[in-house]
């Protein structure tokens, strides 16, 4: 059985990584976060250019760019030259080819650099376009392989596909009938325009409520990432679950695609953090004790419920020690609904790997994110990762836009 694992000290799964106290976060020993970026706005995912210079989707930006381009010429780790661009609003970004990718809602696009310009001349191409606009699970967020194929997850615009949506005992809709447009990553040619989600698309992964964290594992060339479990037990079905439940059960799941097609239980199942077990959803048929009746991948991890894992990058860089080379650094955005328990989350996390699999084991890399704050929110949401051209870590903030850069001390050896 897969094992749920509970937070536990990074002393007791790595002794030589004590905490040490750096700038706002607590790193292990040897690794120091300073600000690259300082309050800009609504930060979401991260990229890094093959010259070094990092931009970052932003959301809600009124009169100017949404992406915000930053370079660092006089390379002390901040960014001296900060300019902004395009009116997409958005999460997903990323570099493929030497252009720069970027998604809103409903399309995928990409941009040119005709040379070392900050900031791309021309308009931006049309990758993928088709996807239905939605309120609820809307971000594209995406991820390439090593073989010209771009993955765009696509979130379900639901909690567990009710009849009446988020109405105590509706009952869920068998099949789900969301299920042919949204729920699931879907697999295009990266470097062909004008492509459609119905056209051309291919269901990579389905049967997944909500992914804004994935991204290709080249080193065991396959597509892992995490799914955003289930929220309202409690609220939706009383007669079976209590505030805790709904608090600490949801698993958030990581997961790993072993084939095209591969389905992974959504909205039938959910995965009980507490029991280790895969659970049938209370809008079919469960009760908080019945088994999920089909069989379904068991996640990697069974992360705490309500995290909200928003980023997933598998670490190649040189700086870090080797210990870290193949394993994955995610962001936890944080909770905002397991009352009347503190919110949780706030932090990145790192999961050892090597070239066959990756540990069922975790450690909190960066904390402290929350701050001073009451318990019930967070100075600081983490949300993007990129990895610098040198090998630091780069991570961004959705509260103020703050851009953190994680280095590490190579004198005190790997």
């Amino acid at each position: 059985m897969i094992k749920s694992l509970k937070i536990f000290s990074i002393l007791c799964l790595l002794p030589s990584l004590a905490f040490a106290q750096v700038p706002q976060l607590q790193l292990p020993d040897g690794f120091e976060a300073t600000l690259f970026l300082d309050n800009s706005y609504a930060g979401r995912h991260l990229a890094v250019r093959n010259n070094g210079d990092v931009y970052m989707s932003t959301r809600s930006r009124e009169n100017t760019g949404n992406i915000i381009a930053m370079r660092d010429t006089d390379n002390d780790g901040v960014a001296d030259q900060v300019e902004s661009f395009s009116n997409i609003n958005g999460t997903g970004l990323e570099f493929y080819n030497g252009m720069l990718y970027a998604s809103d809602n409903t399309t995928v696009y990409r941009f040119h650099f005709e040379g070392d310009e900050l900031v791309p001349a021309g308009l931006p191409e049309i990758v993928v376009s088709g996807f239905i606009m939605e309120q609820q699970h809307a971000d594209k967020a995406f991820t390439f392989d090593n073989r010209g194929n771009i993955y765009i997850g696509v979130g379900a615009p639901s909690n567990a596909c009710m009849r009446e949506a988020r109405t105590p005992g509706s009952p869920g809709m068998q099949p789900c009938p969301l299920l042919e447009r949204y729920g699931g990553i879907w697999r295009f040619d990266a470097n062909e325009l004008g492509q459609d989600q119905v056209r051309d698309g291919e269901v990579y992964a389905t049967g997944i409520r909500n992914v804004v964290a994935l991204d290709w594992n080249s080193a065991q060339d396959a597509l892992f990432f995490l799914q955003h479990g289930r929220d309202q037990l409690d609220i939706l079905f009383p007669q079976f679950y209590g505030p805790r439940d709904n608090a600490f059960r949801t698993a958030e799941e990581f997961l790993k695609v072993e084939e095209a097609g591969q389905t992974f239980g959504w909205p039938y199942t959910y995965y009980d953090a507490l029991r280790d077990e895969r659970m049938q959803n209370p809008e079919y048929g469960g009760n908080g004790q019945n088994l999920a009746r089909d069989q379904y991948p068991e996640p990697i991890i069974a992360f705490p419920a309500h995290w909200a894992p928003n980023e997933i990058l598998f670490y190649t860089g040189g700086m870090f020690p080797e210990s870290y080379r193949n394993g994955a650094f995610i962001a936890f955005h944080g909770s905002w609904n397991r009352a009347p328990v503190v919110q949780d989350g706030f932090n990145v996390t790192f999961v050892p790997g090597n070239r066959e699999a990756m540990d069922d084991n975790y450690q909190i890399f960066a904390d402290g994110f929350r701050g001073d704050t009451d318990g019930f929110s967070s100075a600081a949401r983490p949300v993007g990762l990129a990895q610098g051209i040198d090998g630091s870590l780069y991570v961004s903030d959705s509260v103020e836009g703050k851009i953190w850069k994680i280095t590490y001390d190579n004198s005190l050896g790997q």
